[in-house]
């Protein structure tokens, strides 16, 4: 069997593997072993921020919500309650962002839900 060097290989390797770890500190973006450390516990800490990420808005819209409702007498469950109750579909998102950039709307909601 014919011997191989892998010197291209290697130097190819290295090279984006400590381009991935430009600005880190220390070792981590000079030395092959560390900054691969560095590269694959970054990857998971991305996919599982990536998850989080979505709970984190989902918290975030509630808290809107329940601020924009207490103004109005209701509390963030009940309103929620009485939108499946009245069979209105809109998302937490949606009215998130109505609540925020469009009060008349919502207040308009506020009716048609409390009615």
């Amino acid at each position: 069997m014919t011997r191989v060097k892998k010197g291209k290989n290697a130097i190819k390797s290295r090279r984006s593997i400590l381009e991935k770890t430009k600005g880190y500190r220390f070792d981590r973006s000079r030395k092959k072993r560390a900054a691969r450390e560095a590269v694959f516990h970054s990857a998971v800490q991305s996919f599982n921020h990536r998850r989080d990420k979505k709970g984190d808005f989902r918290r975030l819209w509630n808290i809107r919500i329940n601020a924009a409702v207490r103004k109005y007498d209701f509390s963030y469950s009940k309103f929620i309650h009485t939108l499946a109750e009245k069979n209105i579909q809109i998302n937490r998102k949606m009215l998130s962002m109505i609540a925020k950039e469009n009060p008349e709307s919502f207040e308009r909601l506020i009716k048609t839900v409390s009615s």
